[in-house]
């Protein structure tokens, strides 16, 4: 940290910065130092910075923040290029802001890599992937997440949620591809509940408010307040049906965003098979477009 920040003022002092260029010369500074040091990295270096950051936002000092920031995400793009494909494509995405150009990273990604240029003139370079791996990856760190009684990251939840979807919406068979069935013998019970409430009501600004409300975590969508240190481990999510409550007597999690659109899409999936009658295949997938509309105003 004191390295970078020695070689942060050196490089400051030889330049006349504004703050574009102070921001570069910064990110060439961490460059330097963490890419020598990131193996040595203890385990809890990025927690420490988390905090630090949380700490600087706290304190307003949008200057420490910011340097603190340029820090950790050099840090994790050297972790990135560790990984497997699938996972170095998973944090491109999230770095990503604009739809479209994820869409035509997986199109690159898809047809096995190679040069990327967003729409700020940005060129990286990206590996070949299978899209299946990167839904499978990005939805493995999603239910990590969302079986943990406080989300701790809403907004990098939201991007893992476009990211599962954008991939699986371009497999074979869309978001209906048999690939994406985790094999769930009953739906999980607050998110039932939630989409039997929103298909009672007719498609529209007050249905979309509700959506974002929940997707936000307000309303259904309310962490658990759970004293610190309690535990918690038993308190695991349970099935349900519709209006009735917990078999297991277990008080259900909260709505949580990637659950709720596994929800509508196995629904949708019952819908086109003929299993499930009284709802119509409109209506589930205005609610699946409009939640990802909320959801990349919360990603980004």
């Amino acid at each position: 940290m004191l390295s970078v920040k020695f070689m942060y003022e050196v490089q400051l002092e030889d330049m006349n910065t504004d703050e574009t260029s102070e921001t570069v010369a910064v990110e060439l500074a961490a460059q330097g130092v963490i890419g020598k040091r990131v193996d040595e990295m203890e385990s809890g270096f990025m927690m420490a910075l988390d905090y630090m950051i949380q700490q600087a936002d706290k304190d307003q000092d949008d200057k420490r923040k910011s340097l603190l920031e340029v820090i950790k995400e050099t840090v994790l793009s050297h972790l990135t290029k560790k990984c497997p494909p699938h996972i170095q494509v998973i944090g491109l995405l999230c770095r990503t802001p604009h739809k479209e150009s994820r869409h035509e990273l997986l199109r690159r990604v898809a047809a096995g890599g190679g040069a990327f240029q967003g729409k700020e003139g940005t060129k990286v370079h990206i590996p070949g992937a299978n899209l299946n791996d990167i839904a499978n990856q990005a939805d493995d760190l999603l239910e990590a997440m969302e079986t943990r009684h406080v989300v701790p990251d809403r907004k990098l939840l939201a991007r893992l949620v476009l990211i599962r979807e954008e991939a699986r919406n371009m497999m074979g068979g869309g978001i209906l591809d048999e690939r994406n069935d985790r094999g769930f013998s009953t739906l999980p019970e607050s998110e039932v509940n939630f989409v039997t409430k929103l298909v009672a009501l007719k498609p529209g600004k007050t249905v979309k408010e509700m959506i974002k409300n929940v997707m936000q975590g307000k309303d259904e969508g309310a962490e658990i307040n759970t004293p610190e240190g309690a535990d918690t481990n038993n308190e695991k999510i349970s099935g349900g049906i519709a209006g009735r409550g917990s078999v297991t007597g277990r008080k259900p999690l909260p709505v949580r965003p990637g659950m709720f659109l596994e929800t509508v899409t196995k629904v949708l999936g019952g819908i086109y098979s003929g299993k499930i009658s009284g709802i119509t295949a409109q209506h589930l997938e205005w609610v699946h477009q409009k939640t990802l509309e909320v959801l990349q105003e919360i990603a980004f």
